[in-house]
């Protein structure tokens, strides 16, 4: 793949099923090499969109790129560089959890000896002796999470991975994306676990009904909003008003604010004047960027 070519371009892409329009021209960019966190709650189009990258459905407008190829016209070629991990993992019932794994890398042409196999497998605490249908929904996950980071592909499609996992488990799967990352491969990583796509995540992509809300990396969304700001002062509380200040609450000596970035100055100019005891700032977390995004987008509908 050339290094000016997006290992993930969508444009304008639409999908209907019958009356109701699931995609309603969504346009979506990931970079090679990067973690991209694609987020939305239930019902927004993430699941669609991720089974038209895989080629699992054809569109009904707008284009979709994988690669720089077709999904439903090249999917054979796209499939042998991408690993696809879902929410609700299926296994063979009759097949071991071993066995399974290496039929997933065989069919990628990989050798299952020639692999990170048997280091995933004792790091997810993974027993591949048992049968498909002895495990658990978390030991599913981690059957697909091994069989995924073993084969080493180009790109990872990463659908709510971490379903059923427990917060150790978590834990090694933010590090295998990390080392999948260092590696030079791309990561979709589509998750409700908003402390996990920020600690990951190189840019984020919100959607709500079929549509990109915001795109961007977290520190260019945070430049565009509001920081949470509270100082304890020893003099007359000042009083904060004016364009970028919101939200002003004062207890005894303690102030908090909402602050726009164009509204930092004034506020630090007058708590200054106040006799700043103590000062934090805090820029806003995923969530709440999450939460804001979808405030605004349904003011305005």
């Amino acid at each position: 793949m050339a290094e000016n070519v997006p290992a993930i371009e969508v444009a304008g892409l639409i999908k209907q099923f019958g009356k109701f329009r699931a995609l309603d021209e969504l346009d979506l960019v990931v970079q090679p090499g990067e973690v991209h966190g694609f987020l939305g709650p239930n019902g927004a189009g993430k699941s669609t969109t991720i089974r038209a990258l895989l080629g699992l459905l054809r569109v009904n407008g707008g284009s979709a790129r994988v690669f720089g190829l077709d999904p439903w016209a090249d999917s054979v070629t796209i499939h042998k560089r991408l690993a696809y991990v879902p929410g609700d993992v299926a296994l063979w019932p009759n097949l071991s959890g071993g066995e399974t794994i290496d039929l997933l890398l065989r069919l990628r042409d990989v050798d299952p000896k020639d692999t990170r196999r048997a280091e995933l497998l004792e790091r997810f605490q993974l027993d591949p002796t048992k049968k498909g249908r002895a495990y658990s929904k978390g030991n599913r996950q981690k059957v697909a999470l091994v069989a995924a980071f073993a084969a080493d592909p180009d790109l990872l499609i990463l659908d709510e991975p971490t379903s059923g996992l427990d917060p150790l488990m978590e834990q090694i799967f933010n590090e295998c994306v990390a080392e999948h990352k260092e590696r030079g491969a791309t990561v979709l990583l589509s998750s409700h676990i908003l402390s996990e796509v920020e600690r990951l995540a190189d840019r984020v992509t919100i959607i709500r009904a079929g549509q990109a809300v915001e795109t961007g990396t977290l520190e260019s969304l945070r430049h565009l909003r509001r920081s949470k700001v509270t100082a304890q002062v020893s003099g007359t509380l000042p009083e904060l008003a004016g364009p970028g200040i919101h939200d002003v609450k004062v207890e005894d000596q303690t102030i908090t604010c909402a602050v726009d970035p164009e509204g930092l100055p004034a506020v630090l100019t007058a708590l200054t004047a106040a006799g700043v005891r103590s000062l934090t700032s805090t820029p806003p977390s995923l969530e709440e960027l999450f939460l804001d995004a979808y405030r605004t987008e349904g003011a305005a509908r």
